[in-house]
């Protein structure tokens, strides 16, 4: 598989063709065509891998809980993630589980976690 990196340059705005040494080329030929609203629905419809979603596909579909991804971007697991920010592990699984929502001042907690892990982190050693 040939993996292609490119990249608008500044100034002219052309399309640029960046290779693995570092080297830069403008890309040949012509860009994509943009394309109207209608065109790109057609475009999907036509495509059976690339339809829309239905209203009834979206509500039946499982979201993920913001907390699970936050644990996950910190690389903790669910224990690790409870033992360093004294959420109990039941509230944190039930969270991540969706059997339940966090409260207002929990969605606060964990808003200021994701700013600052390890500041928060440092702050409840104390």
């Amino acid at each position: 598989m040939t993996t292609i990196i490119a990249r608008i340059r500044k100034g002219d705005g052309k399309l640029m063709c960046v290779f693995p040494d570092g080297h830069e080329e403008v890309l040949k030929g012509r860009p994509v065509r943009p394309m109207s609203e209608e065109e790109v629905y057609a475009a999907a419809m036509s495509d059976p891998d690339a339809r829309p979603l239905t209203e009834d596909q979206i509500k039946g579909m499982k979201r993920v809980p913001r907390v699970k991804t936050l644990r996950r971007a910190l690389h903790l697991t669910l224990e690790e993630f409870a033992a360093r920010y004294h959420i109990p592990l039941g509230t944190l699984r039930d969270w991540e589980q969706g059997g339940s929502e966090p409260d207002q001042p929990a969605k606060a907690y964990l808003k200021v976690i994701a700013r600052d892990p390890a500041g928060i982190s440092r702050l409840l050693q104390d």
